[in-house]
């Protein structure tokens, strides 16, 4: 296989700019066609692109790929995922991969000892500021402390799946991807049902190995765009603002300027042109995903129990 043959599915919000991405990386992968069932986003594929055939079901087109890029909504993840691994495509799923526990062991199973590559669009896993942590976080002695903030002013989008599903599953992940320690349990401190009528509003506390802890406030209904990571440890505190591009250092002495606290940027990158590019990668080149199919399960386990102690207002034990 010298190119993918791939195709988007879901001419969206999002998967507009996933069909842009496809198109971009003409060198590996040929962009056969764009999946999308309503009229108006299917004329707006064809003037964006047309040299791809855009059809309403991907069964027109399943003969004629290689992969595939999910980008519709998380209610039809889990069926459509099943499809394409029973057909024996490759898979890029946005987040998340699907929609509960329940569904997530059915996958499971179907993908066991598969060749197929399977990716999870765990985007905030892509900045640069991670790189430059690595070590700083990996070294962390327990106890120590993580608060994740993400919220914004209300923007009409996902409203069919809550808060913690559309956006929170990020800071989960993160959560989990990050640092040695693992979840144990997740208790919600407070949720709030604002805009729709599912949760739009929520702070979790995570409980870590170690006795470490994790406080995620996620929401959609905020006066401002805040998305912040701040760890605090015996070793000093790390903050990343991860709208701002920039990470702030406090140790226990002085920089080599006489302050106490070092400010750097990191540059802002494209983080759908850096998935895109691993899935193909990791297709032409049988490497290991990116994102793996495991760590998507993992992050919707972790949304479920976070659900379920919104829902009953108790601390739920994390399975793995």
């Amino acid at each position: 296989m010298n190119k993918v043959r791939v195709a988007v599915l879901g001419y969206g919000h999002l998967g507009k700019w996933h069909c842009d991405k496809a198109a971009a990386h003409s060198d590996v992968a040929d962009f056969v066609a764009i999946v999308e069932k309503f009229p108006a986003g299917q004329e707006a594929a064809r003037a964006k692109h047309p040299n791809v055939k855009v059809v309403s079901d991907i069964d027109e087109v399943m003969n004629e790929i290689d992969a595939a890029v999910i980008v519709t909504p998380t209610s039809t993840h889990f069926e459509l995922v099943s499809k394409l691994l029973k057909a024996g495509k490759h898979v890029f799923c946005e987040k998340p991969v699907c929609s509960n526990d329940e569904e997530a062991n059915k996958l499971r199973e179907l993908a066991a000892n598969s060749k197929l590559v399977v990716q999870v669009g765990q985007s905030e896993r892509f900045h640069q500021a991670w790189e430059a942590l690595r070590d700083t976080f990996a070294n962390l002695k327990a106890p120590y402390t993580v608060k994740i903030n993400r919220f914004a002013a209300f923007k009409g989008r996902a409203t069919d799946v809550d808060v913690i599903q559309d956006l929170g599953i990020h800071d989960l992940d993160l959560v989990n991807f990050l640092f040695p320690h693992k979840v144990q349990s997740i208790k919600s401190q407070a949720g709030y049902k604002i805009r729709t009528k599912n949760w739009d509003h929520a702070v979790l506390d995570l409980k870590l190995e170690g006795g470490s802890r994790a406080y995620v406030t996620i929401g959609r209904n905020g006066v401002k765009e805040v998305r912040d990571l701040e760890v605090m440890s015996a070793d000093g505190c790390v903050y990343v603002d991860l709208f701002t591009n920039k990470i702030m250092l406090g140790t226990s002495s002085q920089y080599e300027d006489g302050s106490f606290v070092k400010e750097m940027d990191y540059p802002k990158r494209d983080h759908l042109m850096l998935e895109h590019t691993h899935f193909y990668d990791s297709i032409l080149n049988h490497k290991k995903s990116i994102v793996p199919l495991e760590d998507g399960l993992r992050a919707v386990h972790l949304v479920d129990c976070a659900l379920k102690s919104l829902e009953t207002d108790s601390r739920i034990n994390v399975k793995f």
